[in-house]
């Protein structure tokens, strides 16, 4: 592989900012946020500079029960080909459960949640991750997460799950060192017997992001600046290996651009002091499967695990954004923090799809939507949730402001789309639903 060097996550608020900011060799897009026929300009423009770009996926959910959904794959694919990129990246986690595995309602976690550090669990992982390999045009490295709460009855530290991973699969790594901070806080994992444990050949490139301490919960938040503990870490990968490159990641809460430039500055500055120069050339992309290695064909050889797996995910899941009772073994207070995230984040999200909403809600719109959440887990995409959340107070006469109410409907109706025409009893409902709130 190319060596990548040092680079910055592009998002559309800092775009013009990482066009002009001095020594970024390449930059990483999250993938859902492109189209392939209409890339933004900014990106294009860095492409022509010859700045790689490499598109992050995050809502694959490599570790969940079902099996990748072919479309989502078609759809990284095909953003990796029009960026040209020389991989892919997606993270091991599970963002969704429940469905015709466990025949109950499908639910969406809109986040990153672990995986059990099981062999049932690495077997399902793996097997989803071959999958994918075989769909995509270019090599898929997968990022360890954080996490906020711990499986019980796990039988694997992280990086001896890694290791694993990597051997059955030959899967390179995306080794997010914010990430190995936020696990020792929160769960009690020494990131340097992490660090001992891993694979460190196999990695293609190191996130480094920021987040914040609160109540003894450290909160991956990507919208603070990087501490002094995560640049610890880092300083241990890198006087371990030369990963072939180190990105900042900052997601929402900008700074000015020179606060960026000034934490790039500092991570550059914790790799010479490590002895090692990110712009050395790393290994090779692809490590070819040990012959000896356990790789069983794609097929039904996991379906019991899978099985087992999608029950655990769905109980877990369920309790997180449906209030059903906590599954056994779990830390209480711990899932209520991750529940409240969870919503909060939620909250957050649909406010940037739906804009409208807080403008037209005001300082009611928070407290309403995240009311809203405790009893209405997310079952489609934020845009969808953003349409039930409106369509849900306007059934039950809120906002009691005649004016607000007014505007609310008009938003609803303007964006929900012409009624069904089909006898289905969804749509028939759908059709009563709007005929009530064109009433109201």
């Amino acid at each position: 592989m190319e060596r990548l060097g040092t680079g910055i996550g592009w998002r559309p608020e800092i775009a013009d900012a990482v066009e002009r900011m001095p020594g970024i060799d390449w930059v990483e897009a999250v993938a859902e946020n492109l189209c392939p026929g209409h890339l933004p300009e900014s990106l294009l423009r860095l492409r022509e500079r010859g700045v790689t770009v490499i598109p992050h996926g995050v809502s694959l959910g490599l570790g969940g029960a079902d099996r990748p959904d072919e479309a989502r794959l078609t759809a990284l694919a095909e953003r990796a080909e029009a960026l040209a990129s020389p991989l892919v990246t997606e993270h091991i986690a599970f963002v969704r459960a429940g469905g015709p595995l466990t025949a109950s309602a499908h639910l969406e976690a809109g986040h990153l949640l672990p995986v059990p550090r099981t062999r049932d669990a690495l077997d399902v992982l793996c097997e989803n991750i071959r999958i994918a390999q075989d769909a995509l045009p270019v090599p898929l490295a997968v990022e360890n997460i954080a996490a906020l709460l711990s499986w019980p009855g796990e039988e694997m530290t992280e990086g001896q799950f890694l290791y694993d991973l990597v051997d059955r699969t030959g899967v390179r790594l995306l080794i997010d060192v914010a990430n190995l901070h936020t696990n020792h806080v929160n769960r009690g994992e020494d990131p340097v017997k992490a660090l001992d444990e891993l694979p460190v050949e196999a990695i293609a490139y190191v996130h480094v992001a920021g987040g914040f301490e609160r109540d003894g919960v450290w909160h991956d938040s990507h919208a603070h600046p990087v501490p002094q503990p995560v640049l610890d870490i880092l300083s241990e990968l890198v006087s371990r290996v030369t990963p072939p490159g180190i990105l900042l990641e900052r997601d929402e809460n900008f700074p000015e651009p020179g606060e960026l430039e000034r934490e790039l500055e500092a991570i550059r500055g914790t790799l010479e002091k490590a002895g090692a120069a990110v712009e050395t050339v790393g290994p090779t992309l692809r490590t070819p499967v040990s012959p000896d290695s356990p790789v069983s064909p794609v097929g039904t050889e996991t379906d019991p695990a899978r099985q087992h797996l999608a029950l655990a995910q769905t109980a877990l899941l369920s309790a997180l954004v449906a209030g059903t009772p906590v599954p056994e073994g779990f830390d209480r207070v711990r899932l209520g923090v991750q529940a409240r995230a969870l919503a909060a984040k939620r909250a957050d999200v649909v406010a940037k799809v739906a804009a409208e909403l807080p403008e037209i809600l005001a300082a009611a719109y928070r407290p309403a939507f995240l009311a809203y959440a405790q009893g209405h887990p997310m079952a489609g995409g934020y845009r969808r949730d953003a349409l039930d959340f409106a369509e849900h107070l306007l059934l039950a006469g809120r906002p009691e402001d005649p004016e607000t109410r007014r505007r609310l409907r008009y938003w609803w109706l303007e964006r929900s789309g012409p009624a069904p025409l089909s006898g289905h009893p969804a749509a028939r409902f759908a059709r009563a639903t709007r005929r009530v709130l064109l009433r109201r």
